[in-house]
């Protein structure tokens, strides 16, 4: 972005978005939030990739949403081939907030099983929001190949994504309640109480299913 044209204000917001303080980064990002200017787009974007501070990193994304979508949409879809992992979530993650249902083309593949977690997680919460009604199902069952993946964030990220998706999870479920894999099915079942009961707790859905698991439906029944 041509910076050189700028006004004394305007260039003043653009050395706070970089500077040491983050309550200074903070302020500026509100600012551009407050007065949405579409040439700031390239700069909030870039700060995304490297904000170190979530709140900011926040405010940053609110500030995006505040901006045309023609302006706001090509910038982040561009960051999504980035080498940087919290550029493409960051970018996934702005995206979800915007809602234009036309990005969902780049919500790939490779994007939902990306190796760094944020950035799935990103992408899988984009995906639901941005999903054709018509690709539902398929989506469902890409994201049910992922149970069992990572820590329980990353467990309950994914869980909470198929659960948005509804009713067209069942199938991909069954699959998953199928596996011989105590972790992958521990994960589906726990993923199907929170279907049925939006408002069940992860933790001891997933330790339940665990017991299931190790003891056989008819003895932990018993038990």
């Amino acid at each position: 972005m041509n910076t050189t044209q700028r006004t004394s204000p305007d260039r003043r917001l653009l050395d706070a978005l970089s500077s040491e303080s983050s309550s200074t980064r903070l302020q500026a990002a509100l600012a551009a939030g407050t007065h949405p200017d579409a040439g700031f787009v390239d700069t909030l974007v870039t700060r995304c990739a490297i904000e170190p501070d979530f709140f900011v990193r926040d405010m940053l994304t609110w500030a995006l949403t505040r901006l045309p979508g023609e302006t706001t949409v090509p910038a982040l879809l561009a960051e999504l081939g980035s080498e940087v992992a919290q550029a493409r979530s960051q970018a996934l993650h702005t995206l979800s907030k915007i809602g234009d249902r036309a990005a969902w083309p780049a919500i790939t593949r490779s994007l939902l099983h990306d190796a760094d977690d944020e950035v799935a997680r990103s992408a899988w919460r984009a995906a639901v929001v941005l999903v054709p009604d018509g690709e539902r199902k398929e989506l469902a069952g890409d994201l049910a190949a992922q149970l069992g993946r990572g820590d329980r964030k990353v467990r309950l990220s994914l869980s909470r994504a198929l659960v948005a998706l509804g009713d067209e999870i069942e199938p991909a479920l069954r699959t998953g309640l199928a596996s011989a894999d105590p972790e992958v099915h521990a994960h589906a079942r726990a993923t199907e109480r929170l279907l049925r009961d939006p408002d069940a707790a992860f933790d001891p859905a997933v330790d339940e299913a665990k017991r299931i698991f190790a003891l056989g439906p008819e003895r932990a029944g018993g038990a």
